[in-house]
């Protein structure tokens, strides 16, 4: 560490070499990113600036690309998924999806502008498989016989509706049929089994109002 003061010359050599690593590494992640965009681009609509980041899925079974729509300036870093029969997917735009986040959809759901999802959050708006017994095992029976199944489980599915400008909190899962209020935040780790209204701070199993958000 000495010769390192007493070298000027090495240390602004140093200096250089670090600058230019960092520089390949951003070029590293920035390609990485790009072709694994390009990988899913065809399986949604994207807005202009919209961004799949390298951790981001989008798994769409169905034949129609705008299934899956993604809004200007919105970035993903987690799963979004609708089932091959059936399931629709609108994010709107400046919106973030966190790492290990999953939207999967057997109705629809919609989030609006503005919406931040922290990494882990759940949103489901349906059930993923039948109340029968006999019917789940038949599926996962074909599936791993045969690798697929001719049939569809029958499975209860309703429309998620999530307002502009709402926060919910890492490891939070929203379940069908409910609609979060705009401008309203969902504490860390809650269950959001019924409508949230605007501009409040809900949290807990289930999530109860325990404050006022701010526009």
């Amino acid at each position: 560490m000495k010769c390192l003061w007493e070298n000027g010359s090495f240390v602004v050599r140093l200096s250089r070499l670090n600058r230019v690593f960092s520089a390949l590494f951003r070029l590293q992640a920035a390609i990485t990113e790009y072709c694994h965009g390009l990988l899913y681009r065809q399986r949604f609509v994207a807005g202009h600036g919209a961004r799949l980041l390298v951790t981001g899925k989008v798994s769409n079974s169905r034949s129609r690309r705008d299934a899956v729509s993604v809004g200007a300036f919105s970035w993903i870093g987690g799963e979004l998924l609708v089932f091959g029969n059936r399931g629709q997917i609108r994010i709107g735009e400046f919106c973030y999806v966190g790492d290990q986040s999953r939207i999967w959809s057997a109705a629809e759901v919609n989030i609006g502008n503005r919406v931040f999802l922290s990494h882990g959050v759940n949103i489901h708006d349906n059930d993923a498989h039948s109340i029968s017994a006999d019917q789940r095992h038949r599926h996962f029976r074909q599936v791993v016989t045969q690798g697929f199944a001719d049939f569809d489980e029958d499975q209860s599915a309703s429309s998620i509706n999530i307002e502009d400008d709402v926060w919910i909190g890492f490891n939070s899962t929203v379940l069908k049929g409910v609609r979060i209020g705009k401008g309203s935040i969902v504490g860390a780790g809650s269950m959001v089994t019924r409508d949230v209204p605007p501009y409040a701070i809900v949290a807990g199993n289930p999530a109860a109002v325990i404050g006022e958000a701010r526009p």
